[in-house]
């Protein structure tokens, strides 16, 4: 059961929850099982959305939170994005054997900004086919390394390949989000696609900043920080 947060934000007229906004991250590649742990406990005693974890930490997670309505959400190709597509396929069919119900993928971002655009649609299509009917597809553009022009390109290459959100930042790279990237972000998807915003999001101000730009999900390793009252 969730201990409900009773931290929320008014947009207009609409009272929402920011718990629900927020995917909460251990992706550190020293991350130990009683790190995850501790993630899904605070999950639920928060209300996240989701807990995002490393492929290795993927079933371990499924199992601390089968009985709640946390998902459990897998990074894919994390944090280059360097890999051949037919191995993101693989690790994303893996992941959603494991229980993840969402998987974040990181773009090929030397075809981006070389212009091999078939071939960033190629590679996001593969995770896409495997996913569909089992897994919500968030598709990493890593915006710190990109020109607006790029930016607004792989968007467009993620919603023609079907994927279900934007997202802007492994929070590996030399940047995150920034309310700038996620405004553009949201203009060149539309509202069929969800926005994610990620990387260096650690108060409750910033995060909301990124809501009211147009961010539909937060990605944050200090998301109690975040949900605690100001």
């Amino acid at each position: 059961m969730f201990v409900l947060n009773l931290l929320c934000i008014n947009l207009g007229e609409v009272k929402v929850d920011i718990a629900k906004y927020i995917d909460h991250a251990v992706l550190k590649p020293e991350t130990t099982e009683t790190e995850v742990k501790k993630a899904c406990e605070e999950a639920k005693k928060y209300g996240f959305y989701s807990v995002c974890v490393n492929g290795a930490n993927v079933a371990f997670a499924y199992e601390q939170l089968k009985e709640t309505d946390v998902k459990v959400a897998a990074v894919i190709g994390f944090p280059l994005g360097a890999m051949t597509s037919e191995v993101k396929a693989f690790e994303a069919k893996n992941v959603i054997d494991n229980g993840a119900g969402e998987i974040d993928m990181v773009i090929n971002i030397g075809a981006l900004k070389e212009g091999n655009t078939e071939k960033v649609l190629d590679d996001i299509k593969a995770v896409v086919d495997i996913a569909k009917g089992r897994a919500i597809v968030k598709v990493i553009i890593e915006t710190c390394l990109l020109t607006d022009k790029e930016k607004i390109q792989a968007c467009k290459l993620a919603k023609k390949a079907g994927a279900h959100f934007v997202k802007t930042s492994t929070g590996f790279n030399t940047g995150g989000a920034t309310v700038e990237d996620v405004k553009l972000m949201k203009e060149a998807v539309g509202p069929e696609m969800g926005v994610k915003a990620s990387g260096g999001i650690r108060d409750f101000k910033t995060a909301l900043a990124m809501i009211e730009a147009g961010a539909t999900r937060i990605g944050a390793g200090a998301s109690v920080d975040i949900v605690k009252l100001r």
